[in-house]
């Protein structure tokens, strides 16, 4: 105790004796007749400083009302977890178990001691994590934050801006988009609006809420930067961008508009020292708010699906697909069953607007996909051949598994193959073909019903081999036409209209793309 107070007394005397110094100086400076430095409004010469001064005033009392509407509403959340013993499985690794772990966001790391973990049982370390929330429901108790603030806890605490602490009576979660709804004892609390996150545009003035490092109810200033991002998080993104500073803590907190109402919940920042950097990610509020709602009314969340494999597209493949702009996502597969095959959507289709909504990308089509209300129709605008056509499509609740196969699958193809297939040299690709028989693809790890052409082997800097092709990949289709035989494929390429590139749709375990493989 005694170090604080006497840093105290050094402040306080230094202070003093400072102005005592800064009095004489200026008596001194008055009797020598040395011009004062102006201060206050006789600082600025110009018309224009002066008025620019009073704009930058007039944003300083914006953030000033816009922090004192929002803050009492602001959240500091607490969420412990017991240590627990897991079976592991195969080498199946728990993510919980990597949140308080040296292996951290690499997935290096992560599949390399996976590939080390193979059955038994492991220990999950005690879960402590701090992070924030804000109130949008004070009748209800309605508190907002991340999922991953709260996920797997045991008790969950959130700390009021007035200093009361409440220990939370309910906890639902999506982790598919990494927003969790905390219930909590309505008393006395304050709530934010929500605003609208569509209407949000870049350059846009936000203000960051929350508490970075345990520091209680901070706020921080910073534009719109972009929109629509999806830096690979959750599986569900399509996020703000902002240059308002957060850290870890921030997680969970609103950020808001000058109109004092929520545009999104801060989740992500992308850095290189563990702290802020300039780049974070907020989830729109339009995307939090449709989640939040389903959890409160039911305690899940139920997603319409379109059932199909899409890919982004570039300035190569938007040529190849007849796209001016490349924007959209192409279909590279249709699952036998889903509403895309029952209406007809075929592979190589690129969707470009869905209900109305323009589609930018994959991630921007899951979106929009997953909003649309379950068993109603929509019209979905796809370019074929060239040309925009419009099918209309009904669609359904997603299966609980849809996707999860694919997602859980290695990077790439194990060394598990049946017997090794006779193979075709195609010399103007330097690659080498083989028929992929069932229990090839089975051993590779392909789904059941897998048919191609397997790659047996690439030429070392040759076309395929420069476009990223590897000996156990799957070779589906030329262009749009389907090869299951070598033949065919060589038949296929001859027949391919730019006789400087071929389009391959090419198959790994984790799922099928495009590529565009230029010709020696």
């Amino acid at each position: 105790m005694s170090v604080p107070v006497k840093h105290g007394v050094s402040w306080v005397s230094g202070l003093a004796v400072g102005a005592l110094i800064a009095g004489t100086v200026g008596v001194l400076a008055q009797q020598s007749g040395v011009e004062q430095t102006p201060t206050g409004p006789d600082l600025y010469r110009s018309e224009a400083a002066r008025a620019a001064v009073a704009d930058a005033r007039g944003l300083s009392a914006a953030f000033r009302d816009v922090a004192d509407a929002v803050l009492p509403a602001i959240v500091s959340i607490e969420a412990e977890g017991a240590a627990r013993r897991v079976s592991i499985g195969d080498g199946e690794i728990p993510e919980e178990f990597f949140r308080n772990s040296p292996f951290g966001d690499d997935p290096r790391l992560r599949e390399l001691f996976r590939r080390r973990q193979r059955g038994g049982t492991r220990m999950i370390p005690p879960r402590r994590s701090k992070g924030s929330g804000f109130v949008i429901d004070a009748r209800e108790g309605i508190v907002l934050t991340n999922s991953h603030v709260v996920a797997d806890a045991d008790e969950v605490t959130v700390r009021l801006h007035d200093g009361r602490e409440l220990v939370a009576e309910e906890v639902l979660t999506d982790p598919r988009t990494d927003v969790a709804v905390v219930r909590i004892e309505p008393d006395g609390l304050t709530e934010v609006p929500l605003g609208d996150s569509d209407s949000a545009r870049i350059g846009d003035w936000v203000l960051a809420f929350g508490s970075p490092f345990g520091l209680d109810m901070s706020v921080t200033a910073g534009i719109v930067s972009a929109k629509g991002r999806g830096p690979g998080i959750n599986d569900r993104e399509d996020y703000i961008q902002t240059d308002a500073a957060v850290n870890p803590g921030n997680s969970g907190g609103p950020l808001v508009d000058l109109s004092g109402r929520v545009v999104g919940i801060n989740t992500a920042i992308s850095s290189r020292s563990g702290g802020y950097d300039g780049i974070a990610f907020a989830i729109p509020v339009r995307m939090a708010k449709w989640v939040a709602d389903q959890l409160v009314d039911s305690g899940e969340v139920k997603r319409a699906y379109l059932g199909v494999a899409i890919q982004d597209i570039d300035g190569d493949l938007a040529d190849e697909f007849g796209i001016e702009v490349p924007r959209g996502a192409i279909v590279t597969k249709i699952f036998d069953g889903s509403p895309a095959a029952n209406a007809g959507l075929k592979v190589g289709d690129v969707i470009v607007r869905l209900n109305g909504r323009e589609v930018t990308g994959p991630k921007k089509l899951q979106v929009v996909v997953e909003e649309l209300r379950i068993g109603s129709t929509y019209e979905i605008e796809v370019v074929r051949d060239g040309r925009l056509t419009v099918i209309p499509i009904s669609f359904r609740e997603m299966p609980t598994d849809f996707g999860l196969a694919e997602a859980d699958s290695p990077d790439g193809p194990s060394d598990e193959r049946g017997e090794e297939p006779e193979s075709t040299m195609v010399d103007e690709l330097g690659l080498e073909l083989g028929t992929l028989d069932d229990a090839t693809a089975e051993g590779l790890g392909y789904p059941e019903g897998t048919t191609g052409l397997l790659v047996t082997a690439v030429v070392n800097g040759g076309p395929a081999d420069r476009a990223g092709l590897r000996a156990g990949m799957v070779l589906t289709r030329v262009g749009l036409t389907e090869v299951v035989t070598p033949d065919d494929f060589v038949a296929a390429v001859d027949a391919s209209p730019d006789g400087d590139s071929v389009l391959l749709l090419v198959a790994t375990p984790r799922g099928t793309r495009f590529v565009k493989v230029e010709r020696d």
